[in-house]
């Protein structure tokens, strides 16, 4: 096939009825003058307006937008499908050897934005890549693992990179009222200047990680061979730490200080997290809000890294407490991260902890327990929910002088030194100590609902 499209084939890619289409031709928002054919930019143009469409946004305004050439900058991004010829599915089988329902199923995997029944040159060649990864001996289900690995990771790239020039650059260019052709011309140069920094950008950070799951997998099939650890009995079983740790009172400092200084306080605890698991040879699987997912090739490490991060956050000033929870056991790997009993059983753990507390299983005191200045406390057997029969937890703490004595704010968890207070206030016998006049205002106005 040609690199034009008919207007029944950008019907079937975009979904949009024929009729509509044509009308949107007629006004000038798809289509090419100089041509009399459609382009794979006019599947963009579609998917733009239907956005602008579910959004509110009337049609009037969206022609108008459309002949101003306001977004003239996104229909040249370099990073953009290139044009091409385009081939039906059963072409494409036949230049790569894959099988239509594979393809298929490949396009689905990868949350294809074309058509059903029609590839381009890119497609192409991910195909051909797919024929020489099963010729080597993979087989189509790791493919498609693979696969949504890079779609789920580098569509948050491509959204942070978005996010970001809009925040910093796209909103301080609008905020100088500039005229619109200058503010396409200055937003396009910041734009030119950037793009070619996002490939090295990803070639690196991959390399790292590829290296670091090299180092990793040398050392696990060293161990196996010499009977240190039993060797998996399925490929894809792992022996790994699981641990999930978060800020014991982030929910009530985020509704007492506000999104912005939330986000604040999350951001440091980050760098204290990627830091410690950096230095111990971890990995973060996963950050939801406060909580991260943390995994380690051995408990050991596991347990310094939770007690390094609860150590340097408590020296952090006006700071929410760490708590953790650990298991060691075998996990499967999946796309990316980790799932099965091993996993919930570790974060059902930190939902028991308490403030400053690291909970661990009899497994991780096992493996363990030959870390130095490391002791265990047992807590006795723990009826975790939805875990059947109890477990034996204990706490792990260092024995090397323990952090100073701190108040807590009682409207938002945060800690304080004695140098951190701004407000004291004394009720019933009893002192409180607040980090803020805003965290003050709200318990005197409502005590009740903060233990007072």
């Amino acid at each position: 096939m040609g690199d034009g499209l008919t207007i029944e084939q950008l019907a079937r890619y975009t979904g949009e009825p024929e009729e509509r289409l044509r009308d949107w031709r007629s006004r000038g928002i798809i289509g090419d003058d100089a041509r009399d054919d459609l382009s794979l930019d006019d599947v963009e143009r579609v998917r733009l307006v239907q956005l602008f469409l579910r959004r509110g946004i009337n049609l009037e305004a969206i022609v108008e937008t459309m002949r101003s050439n306001s977004f003239d900058w996104f229909y040249n991004f370099p990073w953009r499908a290139p044009e091409g010829q385009i081939y039906s599915l059963e072409e494409a089988a036949e230049l790569t050897g894959v099988k239509v329902e594979v393809m298929q199923r490949f396009r689905e995997v990868m949350g294809s934005l074309g058509p059903d029944d029609f590839v381009g040159e890119e497609e192409l060649a991910l195909m051909h890549g797919w024929t020489l990864a099963a010729n080597f001996g993979i087989p189509d289900e790791a493919q498609f693992e693979m696969i949504r690995v890079y779609a789920d990771n580098l569509d948050r790239v491509g959204e942070a990179e978005q996010r970001l020039f809009r925040f910093y650059v796209q909103q301080r260019l609008n905020a100088e009222d500039l005229p619109p052709q200058e503010l396409l011309a200055r937003s396009q140069a910041a734009a030119d200047q950037l793009n070619p920094l996002v490939e090295p950008i990803i070639l690196y950070f991959h390399r790292r990680g590829l290296q670091r799951a090299i180092r990793e997998d040398m050392v696990m099939t060293l161990a196996e061979q010499q009977g240190l650890v039993k060797r998996a009995a399925t490929p894809a079983d792992l022996l790994m730490a699981v641990v999930f740790i978060d800020l014991s009172s982030f929910t009530p400092l985020a509704e007492a200080m506000g999104d912005v200084a939330a986000a604040g306080v999350l951001e440091r605890f980050s760098q204290i997290v990627r830091i410690s698991v950096g230095a111990w040879s971890g990995r973060i699987v996963k950050q939801i809000g406060d909580a991260f997912m943390l995994v380690f090739p051995d408990a050991q490490s596991a347990v310094a890294c939770a007690l390094e991060i609860e150590a340097r956050a408590a020296k952090e000033p006006q700071f929410p407490a760490v708590r953790a929870g650990i298991h060691y056991g075998t996990v499967l790997y999946r796309e990316g991260d980790y799932v099965g009993s091993n996993v919930n059983v570790a974060s059902r753990i930190t939902n028991e902890a308490s403030r400053h507390q690291i909970l661990v299983t009899a497994e991780v005191r096992k493996e363990a327990r030959d870390l130095q200045e490391i002791e265990f406390i047992r807590l006795g057997k723990r009826q975790l929910k939805g875990i059947s029969g109890k477990l034996d937890l204990f706490v792990v703490r260092s024995r090397l002088a323990p952090a100073a004595e701190k108040a807590v704010d009682p409207v938002c968890g945060m800690e304080l030194g004695p140098e951190e207070l701004t407000a004291r206030l004394s009720l019933e016998g009893v002192e409180r100590a607040f980090c803020s006049e805003a965290c003050l205002r709200k318990f005197v106005a409502s005590p009740e609902a903060y233990g007072g």
